[in-house]
C-alpha cells in the first residue's frame, strides 16, 4: 500500500500506511534498523556536514562517502514507508502527466510525475522523506499524490529527456500555428530568426532531445504534405515529429545560417558544421543538405557522440582481440587499416587507439574530414578543399613535420593510399580507415587502387574489420526455441533457446537497445606477405587465415553473441548476407 498526500486539507501531514508521519521518521534510524549503518558512521557524517557547512541531506552524504549504496537506502525506505521502490524503466512515461509539475520544481526536488489514476498523481521521487517537496507538488497540482522511491540519477535523466521532449512538442505546435497564420497571409518568413521564435525554439529542443536520447543523427525530410523529423538511435531510424510543410524553408534557412552554409543555394548539395551550447551541453554537429523533389533534405550528425560502451577499456574489443590489437600496435612502422561500412564505429575505435598511443613520447599528426573530437597531445588537421588543403597536400606537409605516428581519417583514393604506404616504408606508423566488408578484402581493395603488391606486402602491418551489432533490449527480451534453419546458421552451436526483442517503450518498440562491436583482426605475418607479393588468389588467403592463422571471423564473433543471448539471429543474417 502506497501512501497518499491528501489535497483536501493542505495543512495535513502525509497520510501513511504506517503510523509514523514522515517528519517523525529519521533516515538514520531507518538505516540503523535495517542494519546498514552504525551510529558511529552517522555521527561521522554529521561532523562532515557541520564542518563543510553543506546543505546536503544525510542520505546523499552517506552515499557520497561510500558508507552505503543508494539502492540500499531506497530499499530500506521502501520497506519502512511501505512504498514501492521502482525504476524509471518499469513503465512508460506520459508526457501529459509529466508537465503537470513545472520543470523547475521537478529538478529542485528530484521528482517526476509519471501517471495518474482515479485522480491520484503517481510521482517518482529520490527522497520520500522530503515533506516540503511533496507539499509543493500537492499545492501546484491540487491532487492527491502517490509516491514511489527511485534512484536519483534515473529521475534526473528522465527529467532531462521528458521535459526536452515536452519543449520540442510545444515548439512544434507553436511553429505549426505560426505556419498556418503565415500561409493564410500568403507568406513564409525565411529570414534569420530571433532567438525566441518558434523555429529557433523547435530546433534547440530537437537537438537537445536527440542528443540526450543518444541519437547519432537527426533527419529533416520534406514530403508533399509534411516535413518529417526522424532520429537515428542505435543504428535504427525512428519517427519523431511531423510539421507543416510550409515550415520547411524556415527550418532549413536557420540550420544553414548556424552551419555557415549558403542559404541562397538550393540546387546543389552542401556541407557545414556548427558548435553550440544547449542547457549546459556542448554539441558538435556536422550538417549535410541534399536537394530532393520536395525541397532540401537536411541531416545533422552529432560528432563525438558517445554513450555507454561495452569493453570500453579495450577499444570496445573482447580481451583476446584486444591483445592481438596491442601486439600489432607495437610495430615501429607500417600501415594499420580499420575497415567496415559507414556507421560501423571505425572513427571511434581509431580515436581510442590514438589516445593510447598519445601517452607515449611520440609526435602524432592527423588529417581528417571532419575532425570529430579534439584529442589531447595530438596535432589534428581538418582538410579544406576550397583552400587547397586536401588529404594529399596535408599528408605531404605532415611528412615534413617529423611525425612518428600519422592518422589518415579515411583512405579514399589511390593517391592517399600511396602516400600512406610510402610513409610507412620510410619509418612511420600509419593508421587509417577503409570501406571493405572484411579484413582480407582490404588487401584486394588496396591492390585495386593501384598499390604495387611488393609495396603493400612490405608496409601492411595489420587489418581490423569492425561491425556494430544491435543488442536485444533487456526490458522486452523474449526467449524462443529456434527452428532448424536458424540453428544451421550457428555452426557447431546448438542452443535450446535464442532471444529476440518484443518491443517496448525503453527501445522505441524496436526490440533493440544499445550496440556492441565485433571485430576480425588480421595481423600480417610472413606467409601472408608472401601471398600478397606473389598475387596469390584471394580464396587461398581466406583459407590460410581461417585454417592456419586461426583468425576469428566477424561471423564467428557474431555467432557467439547470438548464443550468449546478447543479440538476435536477424543481426547474424545481415552479416551472413555480406560474407557469403
Amino acid at each position: 500500500m502506497s501512501y497518499i498526500v491528501s489535497h483536501i486539507m493542505p495543512e495535513r501531514m502525509i497520510e501513511l500506511a504506517v503510523s509514523a508521519q514522515p517528519t517523525q521518521i529519521r533516515l538514520g534510524d531507518v538505516l540503523k534498523e535495517a542494519g546498514y549503518v552504525t551510529e558511529e558512521q552517522i555521527q561521522s557524517v554529521f561532523e562532515i556536514q557541520k564542518a563543510a557547512g553543506t546543505k546536503k541531506r544525510l542520505g546523499e552524504l552517506l552515499i557520497e562517502h561510500n558508507i552505503i549504496t543508494e539502492s540500499r537506502v531506497n530499499a530500506a525506505l521502501s520497506r519502512r514507508l511501505n512504498i514501492k521502490y521502482v525504476s524509471m524503466r518499469d513503465a512508460p512515461i506520459d508526457l501529459d502527466i509529466v508537465k503537470q509539475i513545472p520543470k523547475a520544481i521537478a529538478s529542485k526536488h528530484c521528482l517526476i510525475a509519471i501517471a495518474e489514476s482515479h485522480g491520484v498523481l503517481r510521482v517518482n521521487i529520490a527522497d520520500p522523506l522530503d515533506y516540503y517537496a511533496i507539499e509543493d507538488v500537492k499545492l501546484i497540482t491540487h491532487k492527491a499524490i502517490e509516491i514511489q522511491v527511485c534512484n536519483r540519477a534515473e529521475i534526473m535523466q528522465a527529467i532531462s529527456e521528458s521535459y526536452a521532449e515536452i519543449e520540442t512538442k510545444k515548439a512544434a505546435s507553436g511553429a505549426n500555428e505560426t505556419a498556418i497564420t503565415a500561409t493564410a497571409l500568403g507568406y513564409v518568413d525565411i529570414s534569420e530568426a530571433a532567438d525566441d521564435t518558434p523555429i529557433v525554439t523547435l530546433l534547440n529542443s530537437t537537438l537537445y532531445k536527440a542528443h540526450t536520447s543518444g541519437a547519432s543523427d537527426v533527419h529533416i525530410e520534406p514530403f508533399d504534405d509534411q516535413t518529417q523529423f526522424r532520429i537515428r538511435v542505435d543504428g535504427l531510424i525512428v519517427d519523431y515529429l511531423s510539421l507543416s510543410v510550409s515550415l520547411h524553408n524556415s527550418i532549413v534557412a536557420r540550420i544553414k545560417i548556424l552551419a555557415g552554409m549558403d542559404i541562397a543555394e538550393k540546387r546543389a548539395p552542401q556541407d557545414g558544421h556548427f558548435r553550440a551550447k544547449l542547457q549546459d551541453i556542448d554539441i558538435n554537429v556536422r550538417v549535410s543538405s541534399l536537394p530532393t523533389v520536395f525541397g532540401e533534405k537536411i541531416v545533422m550528425r552529432f560528432m563525438g557522440q558517445g554513450g555507454a560502451m561495452d569493453n570500453s577499456g579495450t577499444f570496445g574489443m573482447e580481451r583476446d582481440d584486444y591483445d592481438k590489437m596491442v601486439k600489432i600496435l607495437q610495430v615501429p612502422h607500417g600501415v594499420i587499416y580499420l575497415t567496415g561500412p559507414t556507421g560501423s564505429g571505425k572513427t571511434t575505435t581509431l580515436y581510442m587507439i590514438m589516445e593510447m598511443l598519445a601517452k607515449r613520447n611520440v609526435n602524432i599528426s592527423t588529417v581528417e574530414d571532419p575532425v570529430e573530437r579534439n584529442l589531447a597531445r595530438i596535432n589534428q588537421t581538418q582538410i579544406n578543399p576550397l583552400a587547397g588543403l586536401t588529404f594529399e597536400s596535408a599528408l605531404r606537409s605532415i611528412l615534413r613535420q617529423d611525425p612518428d605516428i600519422i592518422l589518415i581519417g579515411e583512405t579514399r583514393d589511390a593517391e592517399t593510399a600511396s602516400i600512406g604506404v610510402r610513409a610507412a616504408l620510410t619509418g612511420h606508423l600509419v593508421l587509417s580507415s577503409l570501406h571493405t566488408n572484411d579484413a582480407v578484402s582490404a588487401i584486394v581493395r588496396l591492390i585495386d587502387m593501384g598499390i604495387e603488391d611488393y609495396l603493400l606486402a612490405n608496409s601492411l602491418a595489420g587489418v581490423v574489420a569492425q561491425r556494430l551489432v544491435k543488442k536485444v533490449c533487456a526490458f522486452c527480451t523474449d526467449e524462443y526455441a529456434p527452428p532448424e534453419n536458424e540453428l544451421n546458421l550457428l555452426g557447431s552451436h546448438r542452443p535450446a533457446t535464442l532471444v529476440r526483442g518484443k518491443g517496448c517503450h525503453n527501445c522505441n518498440n524496436t526490440g533493440y537497445k544499445g550496440r556492441v562491436a565485433v571485430h576480425e583482426i588480421l595481423p600480417i605475418d610472413p606467409k601472408i606477405r608472401g601471398m600478397i607479393s606473389s598475387r596469390a588468389p584471394t580464396d587461398n588467403i581466406y583459407k590460410y587465415v581461417r585454417e592456419e592463422n586461426k583468425m576469428k571471423s566477424l561471423q564467428t564473433s557474431l555467432q557467439k553473441l547470438v548464443v550468449e543471448k546478447k543479440t538476435s539471429i536477424e543481426e547474424l543474417l545481415k552479416l551472413t548476407y555480406f560474407v557469403e
